[in-house]
């Protein structure tokens, strides 16, 4: 079980951040733009409300590119070492999607299920009996209740 707050940071260590607020929900995101960023087969998003976000050491860069979906997005990242830290709407939605490989205490990431499954990776194995969208789910809910469900917070 996680505690509050979230903290974590980049891979040279310049670039910290704390989350005030338990993630809305988790899943595996298998868009070419995720593969693409993290030179992964998917990345492990963690929805956090962006206002909980907080940098508490250094002052991230950020990007901004075209998705998959045809929506302006951002990424905030370490200006010295590269890691990805969030991806966010622009404007903004909200919430941002948090890289569950920056946080410090990975033990209670549980993905509930997998976006984009249909650009994944032939070789990947979808969660066993987690939800699944070909594209941006259609409705979020279902992959809240879900994490709800976990009972991780």
């Amino acid at each position: 079980m996680a505690v509050l707050p979230l903290v974590g940071g980049c891979m040279c260590g310049q670039l910290r951040y704390s989350v005030s607020a338990p993630p809305i929900m988790i899943y595996n995101c298998h868009c070419t733009n995720c593969q693409k960023i993290s030179g992964a087969a998917f990345n492990t998003s963690v929805i956090i409300p962006e206002a909980a976000l907080t940098f508490t050491a250094s002052k991230p860069a950020s990007v901004e590119w075209i998705s998959d979906q045809g929506t302006t997005r951002c990424g905030l990242f370490c200006g010295a070492c590269g890691s990805r830290i969030v991806n966010g709407g622009k404007p903004s939605t909200g919430v941002f999607s948090l890289r569950a490989g920056t946080l410090d205490d990975t033990r209670w990431v549980q993905p509930v299920g997998d976006t984009f499954t249909r650009s994944a990776q032939p070789w990947v194995r979808f969660i066993e009996g987690g939800l699944r969208a070909e594209r941006a789910a259609i409705d979020y809910a279902p992959f809240v209740a879900a994490y709800r469900a976990q009972g991780r917070f």
